[in-house]
């Protein structure tokens, strides 16, 4: 088993077409698992992304985004991720 490791709660997506770059997700991420992109849209905006880790799932950044459909918050099942780690341990003890 392993232990002391912490897997995300959930991911965000940012649709690059409907986000301004106006900060307010960024801001309101308790993680801070939200930045700015240095890549430009093709409206000229340096849109928010996820960082890769530490998303929590909690949809503020959702809540706080003034674009609808700009922000989409995937939370995800712990259950999946137990049978996930249980088939690797499996896996492990089948070559052992």
């Amino acid at each position: 088993m392993i232990v002391g490791v912490k897997h995300d709660r959930g991911q965000i997506r940012v649709d690059i077409n409907e986000c301004k770059g106006c900060g307010l997700c960024i801001e309101a991420c308790p993680p801070k698992a939200i930045a700015l992109s240095e890549r430009l849209n093709h409206y000229g905006y340096r849109t928010a992304t996820y960082v890769g880790s530490g998303c929590t799932g909690c949809g503020i950044c959702f809540l706080v985004c003034p674009e609808p459909g700009a922000i989409t918050v995937l939370r995800r099942d712990p259950g999946a991720l137990s049978r996930a780690e249980a088939a690797e341990i499996g896996r492990k003890e089948a070559v052992a």
